[in-house]
């Protein structure tokens, strides 16, 4: 006797591929600005703005080595730029905003990329972590708090000149001098530390952001690592001139 078995009945319906969930599918990350590589593009872009204004600062700085005629007259080259085209102080307003919104989107993108980092892993591993990586996440975190103080003091000191001896009312350079005198020898310890904090900020930052552009390869590495310490080391050393100049008397 042989038994036939109906094919339809003997089998269980079978889903279809497309109606069940993939666990593999990525859930879409919303706008570019909201995603971890997003805000890293953000980081290495303002960084990059935040670089050139300090190369052109510290250039500018250097100018009261050649006296207090050639820093006055840069201090007022750039608040003339481009007149009768644009009005006094025009353009250097434009470049207080962009770097104003350079810095805010900076430590934005910092701190949302930290507390995310935390959030994805919310039990420390108990391996411990590299004295290379521990050490470059102090100077990152750390550095820019005190980078951040750094910078409304100066600006309180030497822009405004409201902790100046010589008010607002004086000219640039003498604001410089003054702020740098032999018996504020403490406001030139802090510019030093500060200054050395901003180029440890800077080598690792620099060489993050060639990473994060797609710039830093096996190949590449050998020569922009170097790059980034140069650039760091410059701005550094030209930023210490001026101060240390006028401290110990070289720059009267």
């Amino acid at each position: 006797m042989t038994a036939t078995i109906e094919r339809g009945a003997a089998t269980a319906p079978v889903a279809s591929p497309k109606a069940a969930p993939s666990a593999r599918t990525p859930k879409k990350s919303g706008r570019f600005l909201g995603s971890s590589n997003g805000k890293k593009v953000v980081m290495a872009v303002t960084g990059a703005v935040m670089v050139i204004f300090l190369l052109s600062h510290m250039a500018g700085n250097l100018k009261i080595v050649l006296g207090r005629d050639a820093f006055n007259e840069y201090a007022h080259a750039l608040r003339t730029m481009l007149e009768p085209y644009v009005p006094y102080r025009a353009m250097l307003t434009l470049v207080e905003i962009v770097l104003f919104v350079s810095v805010v989107l900076h430590m934005w993108a910092a701190i949302s990329l930290a507390r995310r980092a935390r959030q994805a892993r919310p039990v420390k591993y108990v391996a411990k972590k590299s004295q290379a990586n521990g050490y470059a996440t102090h100077i990152m975190r750390f550095g820019g708090i005190t980078i951040a103080l750094f910078v409304i003091w100066h600006l309180l000191d030497l822009t405004f000149g409201v902790v100046n001896p010589k008010g607002f009312d004086s000219t640039p350079a003498d604001r410089m001098i003054a702020g740098f005198d032999a018996s504020r020898w403490w406001v030139t310890l802090i510019y030093v530390v500060a200054v050395v904090m901003v180029g440890l900020h800077l080598r690792h930052g620099i060489w993050s952001g060639f990473q994060t552009l797609g710039w830093a390869n096996r190949t590449r590495n050998r020569a922009l690592r170097p790059l980034a310490g140069l650039v760091a080391a410059v701005l550094v050393v030209g930023f210490l001139i001026p101060p240390l100049a006028i401290t110990f008397g070289v720059i009267k």
